[in-house]
């Protein structure tokens, strides 16, 4: 099990791995030819998706 981060490095490292997931979820749906609010709602739910389980397990993975 991986060493205990600091909150701020956690909240840090959550929050890239959302901007990322929203990102590339947002082009994949673009690129699938959905429309801007289509592709929110993709990013959105990629954002759901994100894996908390894995971060808290590997934090230095999501850099």
């Amino acid at each position: 099990m991986a060493a205990a981060m600091k909150p701020m490095e956690l909240a840090s490292t959550v929050r890239a791995a959302c901007i990322q997931a929203a990102l590339d979820g947002y082009e994949q749906a673009q690129i699938a030819g959905l429309c801007r609010e289509g592709a929110w709602e993709c990013a959105v739910d990629a954002i759901r998706r994100v894996d908390l389980q894995a971060i808290l397990q590997n934090p230095a993975a999501e850099d």
